[in-house]
């Protein structure tokens, strides 16, 4: 098999993508796809993620990601709260299983 050269007087590719490094470039696209996909909850459909523009695609999911950040990072701010109210014994409220054990039918 003969050795493939640039024709670019730099040695590199187009946009110096490489035979070496393609199949990383591949798995971070897909992966990208994978992502807004199954993250998006329904929304997108896999053709409709691949034929996207780049540009829209990296905007759509970076909101994407911002999203479940800012919600993971809201469930540990709670919990943490939590957390904090039940180690210095300031527990306000009960917890709903309690609150719903009353309200079951007694036989």
């Amino acid at each position: 098999m003969a050795k493939i050269e640039s024709v670019s007087q730099l040695g590199l590719a187009f946009f110096g993508l490489t035979l070496s490094n393609a199949p990383e470039f591949r798995v971070a696209l897909f992966t990208q796809i994978h992502e807004i996909v199954f993250h998006g909850q329904g929304g997108y459909d896999w053709d409709t993620i691949y034929n996207m523009p780049i540009w829209l695609r990296k905007f759509t999911f970076n909101k994407i990601d911002e999203h479940y950040r800012n919600q993971n990072k809201k469930y540990n701010d709670d919990l943490a709260s939590q957390t904090h109210k039940i180690k210095s014994g300031k527990v306000e409220v009960a917890p709903q299983f309690l609150n719903a054990k009353n309200k079951l039918p007694k036989y």
